[in-house]
């Protein structure tokens, strides 16, 4: 018995939109960098899910590249959060805002 493609469907929607209405409530730097790769990895279940519905291997592929991305923001996101946690001492959003220069 195999589990209908909906089912995937609805579950990357639920994680889209919870990482969605975290990114816009939550103020601390981190959280949002999770945030984000939960809606990444909400896109890459939608890809999957397509890909096996559709026979088609192509779309998996697409994937690779998002994993790409997300380490990518990964890294780099979290040296610029940690250059600044040392530098602060903190890691909310709305303290970094007033570094504007």
């Amino acid at each position: 018995m195999s589990i209908p493609g909906s089912w995937y469907l609805i579950l990357s929607a639920a994680l889209f939109g919870l990482g969605m209405f975290g990114m816009l409530i939550r103020r601390n730097v981190l959280i949002m960098f999770m945030c984000i790769e939960m809606m990444l990895n909400a896109a890459n279940l939608t890809f999957v899910t397509f890909s096996r519905l559709m026979g088609d291997i192509g779309r998996q592929a697409a994937v690779f590249f998002v994993l790409v991305v997300a380490a990518a923001e990964v890294v780099v996101g979290l040296g610029i959060v940690v250059a600044i946690f040392r530098r602060r001492s903190t890691a909310i959003v709305d303290d970094l805002a007033e570094m504007k220069g």
